[in-house]
């Protein structure tokens, strides 16, 4: 039985963890299959906060090393949905 992960990525703070978080996301592109990213925008200005979801891909204990990465980030809460297959 296979398991997919997708991981929810919320950034409280955009402007001061989007660099951290890429650097993590390059590192680990090949275990990234898809990326959405989702924030606020009204009155022209873009919310200070956002989120991401990642469909991962591979081998599960290298997207877990992933996922603890990213909740090592300051400003950075990572949640988890694992569907059976």
């Amino acid at each position: 039985m296979s398991r997919r992960i997708v991981l929810g990525v919320h950034l409280a703070a955009r402007v001061n963890t989007a660099v951290d978080v890429q650097k993590v996301f390059t590192e680990y592109g090949c275990n990234i299959k898809t990326r959405i990213g989702l924030h606020n925008v009204s009155g022209g200005t873009c919310s200070p906060s956002g989120l991401i979801l990642l469909e991962t891909y591979g081998e599960e204990p290298k997207v877990r090393e992933m996922e603890e990465r990213l909740k090592q980030l300051p400003g950075v809460t990572v949640q988890s949905m694992v569907f059976e297959e």
